[in-house]
């Protein structure tokens, strides 16, 4: 643990630069932040970066993580919070401003149950349903259909394609027999959000080519339920799980455990990571260590040119954010740490 606390000293260090033979970069200057405030997080990480390093202000513009993205298009910000992974016009926007794609470090991860943590997906199948596991292979079979490509960042690549001989459409092809053998699977989940793009980029190769039974709905109580459907809430996750999922014996869905909590009728399944594995029910340990596949991050978006070093004040900062006090701060906002690996791995981005 004392390295990630050695890493933001070695970045700070007047020698540092020094060392090198150029005159040692002070950290100073105005931070320009364009997204979401995590919460609090950043506030927080703000707070305690400036203890020790006062000569550094910042200015924050956190309506939402759609704006890390405008905010870093348009010049206007140096770090873009952003509690999800870009949409293809947000990557190109960035890359046809500057030539190069924007870099980033995961600072956190998402929340296992606590409402607007960006928590990860689950899955579900009615309490009757003998399955207890699917892989992500296997989900890409079940909510996914036949492509001819996927995307990688914003470029189409073979490398997402797979045929309709990998479609998933019966319980017998996970494995069940009897009644269930060849019984049509029905698909349930999320309408277009952030967890949507999430499990479009994680199970179907970052495309749209789902099931075409599939049936989405958003977030009950959030800002995506129409006027006409604020009473009844019909189209929000809560309904399809209480009033569809629980009743539909052949039925399954995806969701989040902060939408899921206190539903009977639903039957949570362990889920395998892609290529083979065992598989792992999704708990607040399993998300903590991120064994289970499916957890969401929590990033911070900038722009740096290839080859070029990172601003002396930026990476500072962003090194404090994956040290250890930076990552008590992230437990204090509801979302989780990342792991002493990750965090390595995330710091190793700054040099």
């Amino acid at each position: 643990m004392q390295r990630f606390a050695l890493a933001l000293l070695i970045c700070a260090l007047p020698n540092a630069a020094a060392a090198q033979g150029g005159a040692p970069a002070p950290i100073a200057g105005e931070i320009r932040n364009y997204g979401f405030a995590l919460g609090g997080v950043l506030k927080k990480w703000e707070e305690a970066f400036q203890r020790r390093f006062p000569q550094v202000t910042f200015k924050d513009t956190l309506p939402t993580s759609d704006a890390a993205f405008p905010g870093l298009v348009t010049y206007q910000a140096d770090l873009g919070p952003n509690g999800g992974e870009p949409s293809i016009v947000e990557a190109l926007s960035f890359y046809e401003t500057r030539g190069y794609p924007a870099s980033f470090v995961v600072v956190a991860s998402g929340a296992f149950d606590v409402d607007g943590r960006s928590n990860g997906p689950v899955v579900f199948v009615h309490q009757s349903n003998p399955l207890t596991e699917i892989s992500v292979d296997q989900l890409d079979g079940v909510f996914g259909a036949a492509r001819n490509g996927g995307l990688d960042g914003f470029v189409w690549t073979p490398a997402g394609a797979r045929g309709a001989d990998k479609d998933i459409r019966s319980w017998g092809r996970l494995g069940l027999t009897g009644k269930w053998k060849d019984a049509p699977i029905q698909t349930y989940g999320h309408g277009p959000s952030g967890t949507t793009r999430f499990f479009q980029l994680h199970v179907l190769a970052n495309t749209d080519k789902w099931n075409p039974n599939y049936k989405g709905y958003v977030e009950t109580g959030s800002k995506q339920i129409a006027a006409i459907d604020k009473a009844g809430q019909t189209l929000g996750a809560k309904h399809m799980l209480g009033n569809e999922l629980a009743t539909d014996p052949y039925g399954i869905g995806w969701t989040t455990m902060s939408q899921a909590k206190g539903i009977p009728g639903l039957k949570l399944l362990a889920v395998a990571p892609r290529g083979g594995g065992r598989a792992v029910v999704p708990t607040q340990a399993s998300f903590r260590d991120r064994s289970y596949p499916l957890v969401r991050n929590i990033y911070i978006y900038f722009d740096r040119k290839p080859g070029a070093p990172l601003d002396p004040k930026l990476k500072a900062f962003l090194s404090f954010a994956l040290s250890d006090e930076g990552q008590t701060l992230v437990a204090d906002g509801n979302y989780l740490p990342l792991p002493a690996a990750m965090r390595r791995e995330q710091l190793a981005k700054l040099d």
